[in-house]
């Protein structure tokens, strides 16, 4: 007769998993001696080693009772769909891991490679972190709201940025964002959009910039999407302010 550790020794598990065999009915309770100690047989020594050698071998512990007695053309069906649904799991879980393994990217894991290309082209021109996480939160809400414009904004974008004036504008405009409203430059700054826009409304190669309102959205709706400088820049562009004699001011 053999106690309970000595059970779990010879079949190469814990006295915890023999404990918990019991609880699930996959090993039927053995007699208790005297003392009311659990005293086990060679026979429940081989069904536990059954038990141990299913349960290693991926069967779900509500299966192994229904197998251990099984006879083998049955056995071999329920362990060809056990093993069918490890293969699925395997493959979910290594779909996982690719994630995972994308979330080293950052970005790369919410937008297409495109726009992961073009705020990689933003961090190396200088860009603040805050702005790319606003660029990166319109693109995510354009491609979901319009994918197909999203695409053409992206390459007029993509080809904005070869244009040195365009790229410094889009450095100071970041810039700007911390400036307090008062601050002298922003006239200029506005001067020198404004001067841009023309430009390139002018320019008979060049059609006129979209105005992507789902991006702009992103930007007043999200944390960090705008500021005191930046809204006083938007009516510098556009508003009364424009107009003010005290407001002009030379390009630069």
């Amino acid at each position: 007769m053999l106690t309970i550790g000595q059970l779990a020794d010879y079949a190469g598990v814990t006295t915890k998993a023999v404990r918990h065999y019991h609880e699930r009915g996959l090993l039927a309770e053995p007699e208790r001696d005297a003392s009311g100690y659990r005293r086990y047989t060679a026979g429940d020594a081989v069904e536990l080693v059954k038990i141990r050698t299913l349960a290693d071998a991926g069967v779900p512990l509500a299966r192994v009772r229904g197998l251990l007695d099984a006879e083998p053309d049955v056995l071999a069906t329920a362990i060809a769909e056990i093993d069918r649904d490890i293969a699925d799991r395997v493959a979910k879980l290594r779909r996982t891991r690719e994630r995972l393994a994308q979330l080293r990217g950052g970005d790369r894991l919410f937008v297409s490679p495109g726009v992961a290309d073009h705020l990689d082209e933003l961090r190396e021109l200088g860009m603040s972190e805050r702005h790319i996480r606003l660029e990166r939160d319109g693109w995510i809400l354009m491609r979901t709201a319009a994918p197909a414009e999203a695409e053409a904004w992206l390459a007029e974008k993509r080809e904005l940025m070869g244009d040195p004036e365009f790229r410094a504008l889009c450095v100071d405009f970041d810039a700007a964002f911390d400036w307090p409203a008062d601050d002298p430059r922003l006239p200029g700054l506005a001067a020198r959009l404004r001067a841009w826009h023309a430009g390139r409304e002018a320019a008979p190669e060049s059609p006129p910039v979209r105005d992507p309102g789902i991006a702009r959205l992103a930007e007043v709706s999200l944390p960090g999407g705008s500021s005191p400088a930046w809204d006083r820049l938007a009516r510098l562009m556009s508003g009364p302010e424009r107009l003010a004699d005290n407001e002009r001011a030379p390009l630069t």
